[in-house]
């Protein structure tokens, strides 16, 4: 089955940003400018699990009260909802009772939901993103692709977010495809260069390598983006052993990109508690926004995973 990708994972006309409060301004920021570029629906999406407790008149017989805290939650959000509406852009605020993560991943099989928007904290003490599972369960299970906003990312202005180069993590395995098509239309559609990366770890340089030089593999991963593609946008490859985590911030940094791309296939929960994984790591430290494609989207997608080479997928075993 060949590559199939849903026209708006890169050309969005429904954008959930996942808010907190309060709320992200940096993540919002990058939410809004989106929607104004593409003249996306935004919906403000909130969970809640605090309870609001009333008293009635008559009594001081305290009592939950659901109503009340939808309200107050709602007003929460009222103010990003104007700014959105003052850029002319069609908004909706969404209040739910329950755990983040299970609301949003709920609201997305009932809803079409065209791309993601969430951000994440400084770390904590021990390294952990302090938005900690709710990201980590998105990510690894969201049905649309998700662009995360990390730390240490530069905040943006709703008329200032322009991608002019596109940094695709990538290897020579079978979800890769996938992962450069979605880059390359990406670029496309924003009329940016793309720049593929491919890190060979130290200790599989020599089964990945095989008689290649890097010339040649940077020549097949060329091949990844559709021909037709490639006559539309600038693409680069770039192949060199290391570290992964390590190069793509080096390289994001160097090339100056506005997006990073990866792939989560084969991720874990496992990898998400150790803190292990390439894309958790890129997320806590880039100073772009990441892109990212769980293996929900990448099966939709038709991509399959390669069991044989699943710890060389550094764009799997992310969570």
């Amino acid at each position: 089955m060949g590559t199939t990708l849903k026209p708006g994972w890169s050309k969005p006309s429904t954008i959930l940003f996942a808010c907190e409060i309060p709320a992200n301004e940096k993540a919002f920021s990058f939410a809004l400018a989106q929607a104004v570029e593409f003249g996306a629906e935004l919906i403000l999406f909130h969970a809640y699990d605090t309870l609001v407790v009333s008293a009635t008149e008559s009594s001081s017989v305290l009592y939950y009260d659901a109503a009340a805290a939808a309200r107050a939650e709602m007003e929460h959000l009222e103010p990003l909802a104007e700014r959105a509406r003052d850029e002319g852009v069609e908004c909706e605020t969404v209040v739910r009772p329950g755990l983040a993560a299970d609301q949003i991943l709920s609201y997305l099989r009932e809803r079409k939901i065209d791309r993601i928007v969430m951000g994440t904290h400084s770390p904590g003490p021990i390294g952990k993103l302090l938005v900690g599972s709710v990201a980590e369960a998105v990510l690894r299970t969201a049905s649309a692709p998700v662009f995360t906003t990390g730390p240490e990312v530069v905040n943006c202005a709703e008329n200032d977010f322009v991608i002019r180069t596109i940094l695709c993590g990538v290897s020579l395995h079978v979800s890769s495809s996938t992962v450069a098509r979605f880059a390359a239309e990406l670029a496309t559609e924003h009329k940016s260069r793309l720049i593929l990366q491919h890190v060979i770890r130290p200790q599989e340089r020599h089964e990945i390598l095989a008689g290649r030089t890097m010339d040649q593999i940077e020549d097949e991963l060329v091949t990844l983006v559709p021909a037709a593609l490639r006559k539309r946008i600038a693409v680069q490859t770039i192949v060199a052993p290391g570290d992964p985590t390590e190069d793509l911030l080096y390289q994001s940094r160097a090339q100056q990109a506005d997006l990073i791309v990866l792939g989560a296939q084969g991720a874990s929960a496992f990898a998400a508690v150790a803190r292990l994984g390439v894309v958790y790591k890129v997320l806590a430290h880039a100073r772009c926004p990441v892109m990212t494609l769980s293996p929900v989207v990448l099966a939709a997608s038709g991509a399959r995973k390669d069991r044989a080479h699943s710890s060389e997928i550094f764009l799997a075993g992310v969570f």
